[in-house]
């Protein structure tokens, strides 16, 4: 059985490791505000020479992230590498070229399409014109229910559901809401055929850690709030991880400073994926 060792402090387990894969919400971010105690994490870790990768699930570009860091304060330059779902989703679509068709249906936020930039897709509103779905970030407080006609009828279509990012739960202002996975689940469910772009995929994981270009993988630590994306990822990769226990599990594993193993381990059994570490939050 794996251990799980719950810390306090990331500085304590650090000098272990050469490179961090570094979840964005639930992580160093809650989906309104930066945490000040994460984003000094990854100062320390930039000052003492640890690579630094940001890997999010967001449906946003790349180019959009790097924009709200600067507008926070925080330096682009702490990372190696900052990927996105939405980023890796603009280059599918692109390399799909017209094998997905050409007109697409959001069923998300209207203003989140920066993926389809610059590309030859073209946003429908009528669900009969479209070739296929596309979900990427939700309205907060939104739930399923408000989906499923959609979803009904776009089975009844064959239409397939492209879902950037497979988080099914994500944090907004320390309150948990669904995301995009939950849609893209629930159409699998209904018979629908689904393409998912983000973590867990080992191919993402994969392009990461190449651009870290670190030999030894064992000196990489993914860090993130999801058991079932980012620590599933990790396991898939084989690489260590922490997880996040005050992020979108809040409700199942507490808000102690110090983060219950028991309830971690129960979370886990749920996946079958296990963290080698549990910190409350990050905090040097």
């Amino acid at each position: 059985m794996k251990m799980i060792k719950p810390i306090v402090n990331i500085a304590k387990i650090i000098d272990a490791y050469d490179a961090v894969i570094c979840g964005f919400n639930g992580v160093i971010h809650n989906g309104r505000i930066f945490f000040p105690e994460a984003v000094e994490v990854l100062v320390k870790l930039y000052q003492s020479g640890k690579k630094i990768a940001l890997l999010s699930n967001m449906s946003c570009r790349v180019e959009d992230l790097v924009r709200k860091l600067h507008h926070a304060g925080v330096s682009p330059l702490l990372f190696t590498t900052v990927v996105t779902a939405g980023e890796l989703l603009h280059y599918y679509l692109i390399k799909s070229s017209s094998s997905l068709g050409h007109n697409y249906y959001n069923l998300g936020e209207k203003n989140d399409v920066s993926a389809f930039a610059e590309t030859q897709y073209v946003e429908v509103s009528d669900l009969a014109q479209a070739d296929f779905l596309y979900v990427g970030k939700l309205p907060i407080k939104q739930n399923i229910e408000s989906y499923l006609e959609d979803l009904n009828q776009a089975v009844s279509l064959g239409l397939p559901l492209v879902c950037s990012g497979n988080d099914t739960s994500i944090l907004f202002d320390n309150d948990v809401y669904i995301a995009s996975g939950v849609v893209a689940e629930q159409y699998a469910a209904l018979g629908g055929n689904i393409i998912t772009i983000g973590k867990p995929d080992y191919k993402v994981i994969n392009y990461v850690c190449e651009a870290l270009n670190i030999k030894d993988s064992k000196r990489i630590l993914i860090i993130g709030d999801s058991m079932s994306v980012d620590i599933k990822a990790a396991t898939v990769a084989n690489l260590s991880s922490c997880l996040i226990s005050k992020g979108i599990h809040v409700n199942s594993l507490g808000e102690g400073y110090i983060p219950d193993v028991t309830k971690t381990r129960e979370l886990g059994n749920m996946i079958n994926v296990y963290p080698d570490y549990v910190i409350s939050q990050l905090r040097w």
